[in-house]
């Protein structure tokens, strides 16, 4: 297990509209494993930004915990992200879904001017500054411009977070289902996931490209 690579993984919660989307954050995972590596999780110690009720789409009067949401999809293995230390990974990986732009950021509402969760930033700069991989997959590559500026990512043909991707300092690639951009300069690897209309094949495929081509930065 010793010279297995180990990846960090960031969630944002449990569902795609107040947190991490099911299908991208359990395919990660399983893609990592199946690529021969292992995963640690983690996740904020915060609250989340607001509830979404998923059947009808509206949002719930009660308030729930990044961390204790994001145990569901972890089945209670996971860690806060207060306690990460960068010098234990290889890598790090963060699936999509609106918790990624409404409780790791603040991108839902102020794009290209938003604010990163101050945990999540120091996390990704660390890794960034040790030249080690990062993966992000959907709207996550936003965090990734938002804080380290000049590199290059794909959230797949949405024109308006294009816009502000590239107002934050980086510049983004078109891509299709599966698509995967690569900044072997800054160890970056993005795919658009479920920015695309995808189905849950397409995103099994986008994540594994994703987990792959990580594994060649090493």
């Amino acid at each position: 297990m010793s010279n297995q690579k180990k990846f960090a993984v960031i969630l944002a919660g449990c569902g795609v509209f107040d947190g991490s989307e099911l299908h991208e954050s359990v395919l990660t995972l399983y893609s990592i494993v199946n690529n021969k590596g292992n995963y640690e999780i983690f996740a904020p110690d915060i609250s989340q930004h607001h509830v979404v009720n998923h059947t009808t789409g509206n949002e719930m009067n009660e308030t729930r915990n990044v961390l204790v949401e994001a145990s569901r999809i972890a089945r209670g293995n996971i860690k806060s992200l207060g306690n990460f230390n960068a010098q234990e990974f290889d890598a790090l990986i963060i699936p999509g879904g609106f918790g990624v732009a409404k409780n790791l950021s603040s991108f839902a509402f102020d794009g290209a001017d938003c604010k990163i969760d101050p945990t999540v930033e120091k996390v990704i700069k660390e890794m960034a500054d040790q030249g080690k991989p990062i993966g992000a997959l959907c709207i996550s590559p936003v965090l990734v411009a938002k804080i380290l500026g000049d590199v290059e990512v794909t959230i797949g043909q949405d024109e308006g977070t294009a816009s502000a991707i590239e107002q934050m300092g980086a510049t983004h690639k078109k891509t299709g289902h599966a698509e995967v951009v690569v900044d072997k300069n800054k160890k970056i690897v993005t795919s658009p996931c479920y920015m695309l209309d995808a189905d849950i094949v397409q995103i099994a495929r986008g994540a594994d490209n994703v987990v792959k081509e990580m594994f060649k930065l090493f």
